[in-house]
């Protein structure tokens, strides 16, 4: 709960520049801001004569318990402030056998990159939703998430409007009659960005270094491929998305630049966990972590020889997206 007596004792003029949002709640209990000059919230009210105060039943007093909650909750629905997360830890749970995972706990750094891997129907997906959710015990796998080492708060489990977690699935469809441009700037408007365009042609920028081909700002959302759609949501989950842990389904399928992707959130402090079936991908994870039967089997650290035999993927995935690049340009192939 933000403090009462710090919002009101603060300049009319401040407040809105702090919070813009606060309009709505002078326009809605009707009250007339336009000679405030440098008065506080406190100070406008006491303005008031007795018998303004009970001609119009101004209860001052609830007036200002009621911004300062307003705002509260405005600030707490838009995820402007969020303790900074340094760390996710998964506490064992059990597989489908109802067998104990032996791995005990497993904690995950910021800027950390983790993968996700084993057989479809494995659990991959579970894990995911266990960690989406901050699992509490209360889930199949009766696996139990800590952030910061600490179990998470029920606002941030339950929320849908301030998650710790953004997921970034296989499918992506825009349905909004809007450019890319507008739906930018609708969301960095959302979180109170000073320098919307700045904000904006940074996020495109970012798009178009991970998309096949790129975009422009009037492009319209539902006419992005699909790769340019992973792309332009990887770039806002990294750079305007204020949630600090970023899930990944199959990013293999997503038609971008893999590496650069993973560089981008990487780049912005977030912890990455992506379920793949990509050895190239799951070779660039730090670790990995691996599924059978529904429970963690294993967790293996990336070693020099895993890292040596990434490089060789890399020039075989060089030559292969080459390669498609001239069929696309209507090129032939050449030994």
């Amino acid at each position: 709960m933000i403090n009462r007596e710090k919002i009101v004792s603060k300049k009319i003029a401040d407040l809105r520049s702090e919070y813009p949002f606060v309009d709505s709640f002078f326009e809605d209990n009707k009250l007339d801001l336009e000679s405030i000059g440098d008065m506080s919230f406190r100070e406008y009210l006491n303005s008031y004569t007795l018998e303004e105060i009970d001609e119009w039943a101004i209860d001052t007093e609830k007036l200002e318990e009621d911004l300062a909650e307003y705002i509260s909750q405005m600030v707490e629905f838009l995820g402007l402030e969020k303790d900074k997360v340094e760390s996710l830890t998964i506490l064992a749970g059990v597989n489908k056998s109802g067998e104990t995972e032996s791995f005990g706990e497993f904690t995950i750094k910021r800027s950390e990159i983790v993968s996700i891997v084993g057989p479809t129907g494995s659990g991959k997906s579970r894990l995911l939703a266990d960690i989406e959710w901050a699992a509490d015990g209360d889930t199949p796998t009766k696996r139990r998430i800590l952030v910061n080492g600490e179990t998470p708060d029920k606002s941030n489990r339950f929320s849908t409007s301030n998650k710790l977690v953004a997921q970034l699935s296989q499918n992506m469809n825009f349905v909004m009659d809007l450019t890319v441009r507008e739906f930018l700037e609708l969301h960095a408007k959302s979180r109170l960005v000073e320098n919307v365009e700045e904000m904006v042609q940074r996020i495109v920028e970012a798009a178009n270094e991970l998309a096949g081909e790129k975009f422009s700002l009037d492009t319209a959302v539902t006419g992005l491929s699909g790769g340019q759609s992973r792309a332009l949501m990887i770039a806002d989950t990294a750079i305007l998305s204020t949630s600090p842990i970023v899930l990944i389904d199959e990013i293999e399928n997503a038609g971008i630049d893999r590496k650069k992707a993973l560089d981008v959130l990487v780049n912005e402090e977030k912890i990455v966990l992506m379920a793949t079936h990509d050895p190239s991908l799951a070779l660039m994870a730090d670790r990995r972590i691996v599924i059978k039967n529904g429970g963690i089997k294993s967790i293996i650290e990336t070693g020099p020889e895993e890292k040596a035999r990434l490089s060789e993927l890399e020039a075989i995935d060089k030559l292969v997206s080459e390669m498609r690049t001239k069929l696309r340009n209507g090129e032939t192939v050449g030994i």
